[in-house]
């Protein structure tokens, strides 16, 4: 194989490399053939094995192989990844690609061997590279359409600086507000469906996008988060019915975004925008609200409302007075009552809960207990803020499945948490959601766990949390039928969550519908690819589709140890490579033995009912939270007609 060049890192000359059609790119230990995105090591044991690189990866090794060690900088890669018109969190989405790029190539930034991050300016390669064996096409570039074809990836917006200057009134301000919004959108919608002279309206699906910091003050992004999340969660409790309203998380991906109205329409396939914007005039705010139809962007209400803050309390009741007439017709008293009510929050407490939730968000150990803290100490400026006693709950059984805080005890506080919840708010779903885990997970009670789902739903229909854990609890007792419906209902409400996409393909995986399951894992990948288990469900969609092969290049991106050795385990015995499967099972119950259901797993899959039956009754002993899934889990298969099966499910007390 010839050289045609060869680039040394520190070649003065800044440039991309030369424009000649190009195939193979070798560097380091590596070569990547640009033609397919297919990435070898010469360091490993078989020579023919190849990564399938991920488009992003991909794209975002071209353009360091394209600079031949001069510097890529972050603003370059957001051009390439994305078109004009995504509405994606960049800097995630970018730290996330080359995370990914990273593990592909057995890098670190700590230590890095291949891409080196010059702090905020970019990224370039440190080694050697030769570009070797030439094809027609474009040099190091795939179609670009296909980069345009790069989903958005969607994370939590939120604000971790310390803000505690005048939120005395901004929870109210904020608070109320949406109340006054509500009531207004309401009535017009409500008006707008009965001048088209239909019998019955159909439903209504709304988008209330993030309300615009005008104050000037940075500081007020936190009022302006706070807007956004009230008026959708008042909304979507509102009469689910007939007014549908996408999740939060859907929507924050237009933040500081100039998206195209029509764009939005097709993205989250609605009628209606709802656009909002905040302004700040000495002791004075102003909010102006907009309500425009998608087909033809009509403008069908806009409204300012400008009061000092000390009397903000007066326009709830005089709003409610000039439009409850008009929309009593279409709201039960229970319905009306509730949007009368005041919401009671401590300023203080209601910030620490939102930085504890975007931290949880994050779904790493040291981000969950950085979580923990702020919910504990929202929980302490105001005992009564039984949210944040919800999201203690959940860090709480995170930290003992995990092994961070001692097991039982974690359980212990977890369940303490969400039962003082309860108490202080019988009516919250993210409480009954909570207890539905808690009571599944890890006291087996599936017909309570089931109730507190089921009852969640009932209360915020159109909460996507509370439909996919009533969808994971309809699967986990068999009813995959219902759990499908669910799971694409969560869909329709937070189209651009990843969450949702997640919980669809994990459904159609215990059904056997594998293809479907492999086309909804990757959807979610696309919009965030540290959503869980994505990459793990993945492999194990390969396994059983008979492509453990691809499998492979899958797990190496899976982030938890424990996990992959399980994963290796699985692939490898499916290749036949039966030693290698025999190491990582050996590394498996060596360094993770708590991973009782894993272990399990491995053994059910190989055929070795014994062990799998003796792991599976140390899962039962130590409640592990993975034997939720006993009765569906497709690798316990080879364990269904074994007599031992059957008691297994009678001991979890699930339906047989």
């Amino acid at each position: 194989m010839a050289v045609l060049s060869r680039f040394s890192t520190d070649d003065p000359d800044p440039r991309p490399a030369p424009t000649t059609p190009l195939r193979l790119v070798r560097f380091g230990a590596f070569e990547l053939d640009a033609t397919t995105g297919e990435l070898s090591s010469r360091e490993t044991a078989d020579p023919n094995q190849k990564i399938v690189l991920r488009e992003q990866v991909f794209q975002v090794l071209l353009m360091l192989l394209e600079r031949k060690g001069a510097i890529v900088t972050r603003e370059e890669i957001k051009n390439r990844l994305w078109a004009d018109d995504t509405v994606v969190d960049f800097d995630r989405g970018i730290n996330t690609t080359i995370q990914a790029l990273r593990r592909s190539l057995g890098d670190s930034a700590d230590k890095p061997r291949y891409i080196e991050t010059l702090a905020r300016r970019g990224y370039r390669l440190t080694v050697p590279i030769e570009y070797l064996e030439s094809v027609p096409g474009t040099a190091l570039e795939k179609d670009r359409d296909q980069q345009q074809d790069a989903a958005a990836t969607i994370s939590i917006d939120a604000r971790t600086s310390q803000r505690r200057t005048k939120l005395r009134w901004l929870v109210p301000a904020m608070l109320l507000v949406s109340a006054v919004v509500l009531v207004g959108i309401v009535f017009v919608l409500w008006r707008h469906s009965r001048s088209a002279g239909a019998p019955k309206p159909q439903r209504i699906v709304l988008a209330v996008l993030p309300f615009e910091n005008l104050t000037g003050d940075p500081n007020k992004e936190y009022l302006a988060d706070g807007l956004t999340e009230e008026t959708i969660s008042q909304l979507s409790r509102l009469n689910p019915e007939q007014l549908g309203v996408i999740a939060r998380t859907s929507v924050m991906g237009y933040k500081h975004k100039a998206a195209r109205l029509d764009q939005v329409g097709r993205d989250l396939s609605v009628q209606y925008v709802l656009e909002n914007s905040l302004r700040e005039n000495g002791d004075h705010i102003r909010l102006t609200s907009h309500l425009i139809q998608m087909k033809d962007q009509t403008h069908l209400w806009a409204r300012d409302y400008d009061y000092p803050a000390k009397d903000i309390l007066r326009v709830q009741d005089d709003v409610a007075k000039a439009v409850a007439e008009e929309i009593k017709l279409h709201l039960t008293s229970q319905q009306q009552a509730e949007l009368g009510q005041s919401h009671s929050v401590k300023p203080e407490a209601f910030d620490a809960y939102l930085q504890g939730y975007y931290f949880f968000e994050r779904n790493t150990d040291k981000d969950t207990e950085t979580a923990g803290k702020y919910y504990e100490r929202a929980t302490q400026l105001d005992p009564s803020y039984a949210l944040a006693w919800v999201g203690l709950s959940r860090v709480r059984k995170w930290q003992g499945m995990r092994g961070l805080i001692p097991t039982e005890e974690g359980y212990r506080l977890a369940r303490k948490e969400v039962e003082r919840a309860l108490a202080l708010n019988p009516n919250l779903a993210g409480a009954h959601t909570q207890m539905g885990r808690i009571k599944q997970q890890l006291d087996f009670d599936w017909a309570g766990g089931d109730a507190s789902y089921q009852r969640a739903v009932e209360l915020e229909p159109g909460n996507p949390e509370a439909v996919r854990g009533a969808a994971s609890s309809a699967a986990m007792l068999g009813r995959l039928d219902e759990a499908l419906q669910l799971d694409r209902r969560a869909v329709d409400l937070d189209r651009l969550n990843a969450d949702s996409w997640e919980r669809l393909a994990e459904t159609e995986f215990f059904m056997g519908q594998l293809d479907e399951a492999a086309a909804d894992i990757k959807k979610a990948l696309e919009l965030n690819p540290d959503v869980w288990p994505g990459d793990s469900m993945l492999s194990q969609i390969y396994v059983l589709q008979g492509r453990p092969q691809d499998a492979l290049p899958e797990i190496k991106l899976v982030r938890y140890d424990h996990q992959r050795a399980y994963l290796y385990a699985i692939a490898y015995y499916a290749l036949g490579r039966k030693k290698e499967s025999d190491d990582a099972l050996r590394e498996l119950i060596h360094k993770f033995p708590q991973n009782t259901y894993e272990i399990a797993g491995v053994y059910a899959f190989r055929n070795q009912s014994d062990e799998a039956f003796e792991w599976l009754d140390r899962a039962y002993v130590q409640r592990n939270a993975g034997l939720i899934e006993t009765k569906v889990d497709p690798l316990l298969k080879s364990l269904h007609h074994d007599p031992r099966f059957a008691s297994q499910l009678k001991k979890l007390n699930f339906p047989i």
